[in-house]
C-alpha cells in the first residue's frame, strides 16, 4: 500500500464513476434510437408501435401483456431479480494493466456502480498471487479476474471490436509509452484511458534527447515545465491513436506532486484525425527572458461553402532570430498538445457528482478540479511571477496587484493547477515587462539597478513602458479557488514523501533462491579477500620486524 498515491486512486474512482454514469445514459439512448429505427414512434417519452397501442417507454410488455419494469429482470419462474444484475450485464469493462497488489481493482469493484468485469493484470507471479488473496478477502471474485501476463500482449488480444475495454488504466513506474500502442487499439470507441507518467525529470526538460526517444517530442527547461510535461504526454497518446484512425478528447489533465495523470476519451474517425496537426505545435522559448511563442503544425478553416473544412500548412516561424525584448536567441521544443487539456463540462459534472465524506482526499480533489475549471482554455502555458521578477531583479508584490493590472487593461487571466506561482493570461509578455517597469518607477527605484549591462534584464528595463499600467484593485483579481482557500497544493504529509523505489519482485520463481546463493558467494568472496589482506599485512609486518632486528 502506497499512501502517496491515495489522491491518484480517489480521483480515478471519481472519474470512472462519472464516466460509467455517462456510459449508462448513452447506452439507453442508443437502445431508444434502435427501437425508433424499427418503426416505433417516440412521443413524449412514450413508445407507440405501428398498431397504435400505448406503452410506457420505461416498461417492457411481453406477449402475454403483463407489464414488466425495464430496470428489473424477470427469471423463467417469474421471480424478480435484483436490478443490479441487469445493470452489471450492461456495465463497463475495466482493465488495470499493471495491477501490482490489485488494490485499485478491488476499490473499482466495491466503489464504482455499474461495473461488469475487471481484469487485474500483472507480469509478476507474486503480484498475481497477492491480487488473488486481496480479491478473495474483499469478496469481489465475481467482478475482478486476476491475470498473469504481459500487459501489451493482453491488450493486443483484445483489439477486436467485441473484446475491447471501456476503461484502461495505465499506471506504470516511469513512462507509459511502451503500452500506448496496444492501449489505443484495445479501448472501445468513446472509451476512457487513464494514464500516469512518473518520469517527470525527462518530461520537464532534464533530458530532451531521452524525451524525444520516449515521447516523440523535445522537452524544454522552463518554469512552465510541468504543464509542458502534460502536453507532451497528450501529444504522445494522440500520435499513437492517429496511426489507427483514432483521436483523443482530454477530459482532465493534471500535474500532481511528482507525476502526470491524464484522463482521455478515445474516438474513431479518420476525418477527425486530419485535424490533429492543428492541435499540435512547437514552442519557441527565449533563452534570456524566457518569453514563450507558439507555432501550430497545421491550420483548419471553414470552406467557402460553410460545410466542409479546409486543411492547410502554416507559415513561420512566429519569431525572428533574436528576442524583441532582450535580443537573445530561442530554443525550440515540441511538438506539444496546444488545444485545451480539460473538458470543463465533464469537470463541472464531476464536481457536482462527488458526495461529501466519500474520499479521504476529497478536499484536494475539489480544489484541483476547481482550479482546472478556472484555467484559460486558449492559453497553453503559464509564466511564473517570481521568475519574471528575478530576471529584472525586482521584488514581488501581492499577486492581486498583478492580476488587477491585467484585468484593468482588458486582458484575461487564470492561475494554474501545475504551479502555485503560475499565471496564464491573454496579455503578451511585453505587458508583464511594462508592469515591472511601472512598478520600479512607482517605488522610486532605478529600473536597471543591480543589472549587468549585458544581461537580459538590463536590456528589458532600459526601455520605457509602452502601455499604461493601472494597479487599482479589481473585484475579480482573486480567483474563487484562492479566495475560498481550497486545498490546491498540499504540504508533504510525511517524511520522505514521493515515489517509492521500483519493485524488485521477480516473476521468475527460482530467482529468489538464486539471489540468496549469489549473496552467499559474494559474502564468501568478501571474507576471502579480507583474510588475504590480513595475511599480507601480517607477513609484511613480520618482514619489517626481521629487517629491523638485522639492522640493530
Amino acid at each position: 500500500y502506497n499512501p502517496v498515491q491515495e489522491f491518484n486512486r480517489d480521483l480515478t474512482i471519481a472519474v470512472i464513476s462519472r464516466f460509467a454514469e455517462e456510459h449508462k445514459i448513452a447506452a439507453k439512448e442508443k437502445k431508444t434510437k434502435a427501437k425508433a429505427k424499427k418503426g416505433a414512434k417516440i412521443e413524449n417519452d412514450t413508445v407507440i408501435p405501428e398498431n397504435g397501442a400505448r406503452i410506457e417507454q420505461d416498461a417492457a410488455v411481453p406477449e402475454n401483456g403483463a407489464k414488466i419494469e425495464q430496470d428489473a429482470a424477470i427469471s423463467e419462474n417469474g421471480a424478480k431479480i435484483d436490478e443490479k444484475v441487469s445493470e452489471k450485464d450492461d456495465g463497463i469493462t475495466i482493465l488495470e494493466a499493471l495491477a501490482a497488489s490489485g488494490l485499485r481493482s478491488v476499490r473499482f469493484a466495491k466503489e464504482i456502480p455499474g461495473v461488469k468485469s475487471i481484469i487485474a493484470n500483472d507480469l509478476s507471479l507474486q503480484a498475481v498471487e497477492s491480487i488473488k488473496r486481496n480479491v478473495e478477502h474483499n469478496q469481489v471474485q465475481d467482478i475482478v479476474k486476476p491475470n498473469n501476463g504481459d500487459a501489451s500482449i493482453l491488450m493486443y488480444q483484445h483489439k477486436s471490436f467485441k473484446d475491447r475495454f471501456d476503461v484502461i488504466d495505465l499506471d506504470p513506474y516511469g513512462s507509459p509509452t511502451p503500452f500506448l500502442d496496444a492501449a489505443v487499439q484495445s479501448v472501445a470507441d468513446g472509451g476512457l484511458m487513464c494514464v500516469t507518467a512518473t518520469d517527470m525529470a525527462v518530461l520537464c526538460g532534464n533530458s530532451p534527447e531521452t524525451c524525444y526517444t520516449k515521447y516523440g517530442a523535445v522537452s524544454l527547461k522552463s518554469k512552465a515545465c510541468h504543464e509542458m510535461a502534460l502536453r507532451i504526454l497528450l501529444q504522445s497518446i494522440e500520435s499513437a491513436a492517429n496511426r489507427y484512425g483514432r483521436y483523443i478528447e482530454p477530459l482532465i489533465t493534471l500535474s500532481v506532486d511528482f507525476y502526470a495523470r491524464v484522463f482521455v476519451k478515445v474516438h474513431t474517425g479518420q476525418a477527425k484525425c486530419k485535424e490533429s496537426t492543428s492541435k499540435l505545435g512547437h514552442v519557441y522559448q527565449c533563452t534570456g527572458c524566457e518569453a514563450l511563442h507558439y507555432h501550430r503544425l497545421g491550420k483548419v478553416t471553414k470552406h467557402e461553402n460553410g460545410k466542409n473544412l479546409r486543411f492547410s500548412l502554416v507559415t513561420g516561424p512566429p519569431v525572428g532570430q533574436e528576442c524583441e525584448h532582450c535580443n537573445s536567441p530561442f530554443h525550440i521544443g515540441g511538438p506539444f498538445w496546444l488545444n485545451p487539456i480539460h473538458n470543463k463540462q465533464f469537470i463541472a459534472d464531476l464536481l457536482n457528482s462527488i458526495e461529501d465524506d466519500v474520499y479521504a482526499t476529497e478536499d484536494r480533489i475539489r480544489g484541483m478540479l476547481t482550479m482546472a475549471l478556472e484555467e484559460l482554455e486558449d492559453v497553453p502555458l503559464y509564466y511564473e511571477l517570481p521568475r519574471l521578477s528575478n530576471i529584472v531583479r525586482k521584488s514581488v508584490k501581492k499577486m492581486t496587484s498583478y492580476t488587477s493590472a491585467i484585468l484593468n487593461a482588458g486582458y484575461k487571466f487564470s492561475l494554474s493547477h501545475a504551479n502555485k506561482h503560475g499565471i496564464k493570461t491573454t496579455a503578451p509578455i511585453g505587458f508583464f515587462w511594462d508592469i515591472l517597469r511601472t512598478q520600479a518607477k512607482e517605488d522610486g527605484i532605478d529600473p536597471v539597478k543591480n543589472l549587468h549591462p549585458d544581461s537580459p534584464g538590463y536590456k528589458i528595463m532600459a526601455k520605457e513602458a509602452t502601455q499604461s499600467i493601472d494597479f487599482t484593485l479589481h473585484p475579480e483579481a482573486n480567483p474563487e479557488s484562492r479566495e475560498r482557500s481550497l486545498t490546491r497544493f498540499q504540504m508533504n504529509p510525511e517524511a520522505n514523501w514521493g515515489p517509492k523505489a521500483r519493485s524488485r519482485t521477480s516473476f521468475i520463481p527460482e530467482l529468489a533462491h538464486k539471489q540468496v546463493l549469489k549473496q552467499e558467494e559474494k559474502k564468501k568472496r568478501r571474507e576471502s579477500l579480507k583474510a588475504m589482506k590480513q595475511e599480507f599485512k601480517t607477513a609484511k609486518r613480520a618482514k619489517l620486524e626481521e629487517q629491523y632486528k638485522n639492522n640493530t
